[in-house]
């Protein structure tokens, strides 16, 4: 089992509809199973007005998307994995459903998803990609979850 790297964990439901299913040890569960390194993060909840302002304003597209990784570590060299992660429980919600999937299960992919983000890993090419993948189905099987890329 991988050693536990510190984390400060903040957690906001500025959206609260999913508290009771996405506790907050759930997510501390899943953000400590993802880090490769100590770090401060924040996940925030929210609706899907919100996070389509976030994505509007911060990435230039129009809509509400599942999270978004504000990875504030300036380089490789910090020892700290600084972010934020916004996750939008309307697209959360929709995405569950639609993948025949539990709302836990997709959460859970979610906040693995950013956590790498936060890290560093991308999916802007091929290799990033099934680079990423490959860890975030490693670290989902560690945690009890199926392949996530896998269709129900």
């Amino acid at each position: 089992m991988p050693q536990k790297n510190k984390l400060s964990l903040t957690v906001q439901f500025a959206d609260a509809r999913l508290a009771e299913q996405v506790t907050r040890p759930l997510l501390r569960r899943w953000v400590q199973a993802a880090l490769f390194a100590p770090a401060e993060l924040t996940i925030r909840l929210v609706d899907a007005e919100e996070g389509r302002q976030l994505n509007r304003e911060f990435r230039d597209k129009d809509y509400a998307t599942n999270v978004l990784t504000f990875a504030y570590s300036e380089d490789e060299a910090e020892e700290v994995t600084r972010a934020d992660l916004i996750l939008c429980t309307d697209v959360l919600q929709a995405e569950a459903l639609a993948q025949n999937k539990t709302l836990v299960e997709h959460a859970a992919h979610l906040v693995v998803h950013g956590v790498m983000h936060a890290q560093g890993y991308d999916h802007e090419s091929d290799a990033e990609a099934d680079e990423m993948e490959a860890l975030e189905i490693e670290v989902l099987a560690r945690l009890g979850f199926a392949n996530p890329f896998l269709e129900q």
